[in-house]
């Protein structure tokens, strides 16, 4: 090594003594010899990142070399439309002369290419690529997470942590990519399977557009307030818990569609289903103990679009303002769901109520387990 590459590393290994000034002495050489530059390796200093810089070495396609002129230019696909296409997925747009991309890049390209070629919509790719890149990013904020807490040990050093997430992350990314493949397999079957193309279809040539469903939407009662209580990594084992049970009872052909914090959205074409799903959630809050916020649940029914697998339609925004209304511990729904249901469950009238956002009064209902001698009855 060069005299000058070692008075370089001498100032980036400022304060540091002993075995801790030794480590990262090697982490430096290692990193430098394997080709990262000595800015890159000083700015990762001065960031206090130098001990996940192998992991990053680790997941990139190489060093960059392309733009995104090159990458047009190579995959066949305008530069316009790759920029769209990043911007979807949430990554970083590249300066024009900036080679930054690299042969991962390219490949990406080259695919898309080939699925627009086979005639998919343009802007529907780009909002297939906006739900990979939400679903993604979750991905690898929770495998990130479950490695760094997994693997931390007390007394590491820069080089023990980063070699050590180096080698993790070989292992673990063609696992990881494995277990997407099959896990979007299943979700693409089970969607073929409920999907219905009939005669109407055929002769239009477009695929069914709204579709009659039944939403619900359960949220933690008190949630905001104990966010005041309980340090961050609680409250967000408090929302994992309730991501588990939703994702729990939502067996076929109640789907979960999505969890934001403090809440868990649910669809199905049926409503028993649907009020089985919620009457369980509901439960399964009550049995989690004093440690578990309770739960509250609201039900509604009709049409809605289906986009980006998410959902847009009167019933979503109805059950939503539902939900915010409903006592802690009950399922609330619209009189569109008790009709539907009328005589599968237990059912007291809670009255018509003022929605904020939907012009009428809303006719409401509480939803229970039906027991014998049960019947609709008032409740106050």
């Amino acid at each position: 090594m060069a005299d000058t590459t070692q008075v370089e590393f001498e100032e980036l290994l400022d304060g540091l003594e002993g075995e801790e000034r030794k480590a990262r002495l090697d982490l430096l050489r290692a990193l430098h010899d394997g080709g990262v530059p000595l800015d890159e390796l000083r700015r990762a200093v001065e960031e206090e990142r130098l001990a996940l810089l192998p992991v990053e070495r680790v997941l990139s396609g190489g060093d960059g070399k392309y733009t995104d002129a090159d990458i047009a230019e190579r995959s066949g696909v305008p530069a316009e439309i790759l920029q769209e296409h990043y911007r979807a997925l949430g990554l970083r747009l590249a300066e024009p002369d900036e080679r930054v991309l690299d042969d991962d890049d390219l490949e990406a390209a080259c695919q898309l290419k080939l699925l627009l070629d086979a005639g998919l919509d343009q802007q529907g790719v780009i909002e297939v690529a906006r739900v990979i890149g939400e679903g993604m990013a979750r991905a690898a904020d929770a495998i990130g997470s479950l490695v760094g807490r997994s693997l931390l040990r007390p007394g590491d050093t820069e080089r023990d942590l980063g070699l050590r997430y180096a080698e993790v992350a070989r292992a673990l990314t063609p696992i990881a990519g494995r277990q997407f493949e099959y896990v979007f397999k299943l979700h693409l079957r089970d969607f073929i399977r409920n999907e219905v193309v009939g005669r109407a279809e055929l002769e239009t040539g477009e695929f069914p557009g709204s579709e009659t469903v039944t939403v619900c939407f359960a949220d933690l009662v008190g949630f905001t307030k104990l966010g005041e209580q309980l340090p961050p990594d609680e409250l967000g084992h408090v929302a994992g818990r309730l991501a588990q049970m939703a994702a729990d009872v939502a067996s076929p052909p109640v789907r979960l569609v999505k969890t934001i914090g403090d809440a868990a959205m649910l669809v199905s074409p049926d409503t028993g289903p649907m009020l089985d799903a919620a009457l369980e959630l509901i439960g399964r809050a009550d049995e989690a103990g004093e440690d578990f916020p309770m739960l509250r649940s609201g039900v509604a029914r009709g049409e809605v679009v289906g986009r980006g697998g998410d959902w847009y339609g009167r019933p979503v925004n109805v059950a939503s303002r539902v939900t915010a209304i409903a006592r802690p511990g009950s399922v609330l729904a619209t009189d569109s769901v008790h009709d539907a249901a009328r005589d599968a469950y237990a059912w007291s009238a809670a009255g018509r109520r003022k929605l904020k956002g939907v012009a009428q009064p809303v006719p409401l209902y509480r939803a229970r387990p039906k027991r014998d001698g049960d019947d609709t009855r008032r409740d106050g």
